[in-house]
């Protein structure tokens, strides 16, 4: 039997739906707001927080001068194009807690990030332009750096030196970074720094800062780069002053980034087998000879450093080796070979046999006078 719906009920229904349509319109219309706000937000910040113009690499010099605050801060930094919003600025390092910025004069960049920006004014000194660069290359000895310093600065290379032997300085170097070894101490060696002067590029406040504080730099930097390979050495079943003693020998033999394991690696089968290591660059440093080919009447030097002469890893570093070179000498790439010989043109063969060594070395020997006497 079929029942009619009254009329009263049949209203009240429809306003019931109507009500709910225009809740969830509502809703929906609230929700809409709040994922544009967020994406508003979202985009608002990500733009703030990037670089402002990624592709510009130019610097400019901005000043900030003492007691500034963040809100003036940011405006300067606005007003050169460094940032979006020097308001942004402002309420980001409120929310973050940055401060102390320190007063100056500093080159920044509309390519570098807010966090890199805010870093650069905390550390003061981070982003000002240089007085003095100066870069040491791998493989560079104590007497080379010497000669770097001293052209780069003014000061004497025996001064140099003098300051670099200082006993009570050294002590004092070991007293910051604890991983300096006392074997720089050992008698015998010809200079205590040689292997912890790291190669790399220092830049200074001043065009002729104190020698003491230039050594101290490079000596931070060889310190806090042995920091990584502390383990490593560990397990090496050698000490550290040895490890970076090899790793000079391997600076210094090659040429070419994929040969420095495979040298390493020839090292370490002759020091298995209770051979001596022959490198070449061992005898230029006894003989303190630094350039020129070694002959075979080189090879009698009576050194220490001479491991045509004394078996084993020699007495101390022969060069300041980079970090490819500690690296190499804590993982050695498996070799079968007992021998190299590097070309001049960087060529490195690795024979088992000391007859195909010796044949290459009749074959490329000349080589090396032609290189000789184009230098």
């Amino acid at each position: 039997m079929i029942q009619l719906q009254s009329s009263g009920n049949y209203i009240q229904n429809k306003k019931k739906k109507r009500t709910k349509s225009i809740i969830l319109t509502i809703i929906a219309l609230f929700l809409a707001v709040i994922v544009l706000a967020a994406g508003t937000l979202y985009f608002y910040f990500n733009k703030n927080i990037g670089a402002f113009d990624s592709a510009n690499q130019e610097n400019f010099t901005v000043e900030i001068p003492i007691g500034s605050s963040t809100a003036n801060i940011g405006k300067e930094l606005e007003d050169k194009g460094i940032i979006n919003s020097g308001q942004f600025f402002k309420l980001y390092t409120r929310v973050k807690g940055e401060g102390d910025f320190q007063a100056g004069v500093y080159q920044l960049s509309p390519s570098m990030n807010l966090t890199e920006i805010i870093a650069a004014l905390k550390e003061g000194k981070l982003f000002k332009k240089p007085e003095l660069t100066l870069t040491i290359p791998e493989g560079f000895n104590v007497p080379q750096i010497a000669g770097e310093i001293s052209a780069s600065t003014g000061y004497e290379k025996e001064e140099i030196l003098k300051v670099m032997t200082d006993k009570a300085f050294l002590k004092e170097l070991q007293n910051k970074y604890k991983n300096i070894p006392d074997d720089i101490y050992k008698e015998g060696l010809y200079y205590p720094l040689e292997g912890f002067l790291f190669p790399a590029t220092y830049e200074f406040d001043k065009k002729k800062p104190e020698l003491k504080e230039i050594v101290d730099k490079m000596v931070e930097q060889s310190s806090t780069v042995i920091a990584k390979y502390e383990n490593d050495i560990k397990k090496s079943g050698y000490s550290m002053f040895e490890m970076i003693t090899l790793a000079s020998l391997i600076e210094e033999e090659s040429q070419r980034e994929e040969d420095r394991k495979k040298i390493s690696g020839v090292f370490y089968n002759r020091l298995e087998k209770d051979m001596k290591l022959d490198s070449d660059p061992t005898v230029k440093y006894a003989r303190k000879d630094f350039d020129v080919q070694v002959l075979y009447e080189h090879l009698e030097v009576d050194s220490p450093y001479n491991t045509y002469r004394y078996k084993g890893i020699p007495i101390g570093p022969i060069t300041s080796p980079g970090e490819k070179s500690i690296e190499a000498a804590l993982k050695p790439v498996k070799m079968d070979e007992l021998f190299f010989y590097a070309r001049p043109n960087g060529e490195v063969i690795y024979t088992k046999t000391l007859q195909e060594h010796n044949a290459v070395y009749r074959k490329y020997r000349d080589e090396w006078k032609v290189w000789q006497e184009q230098q």
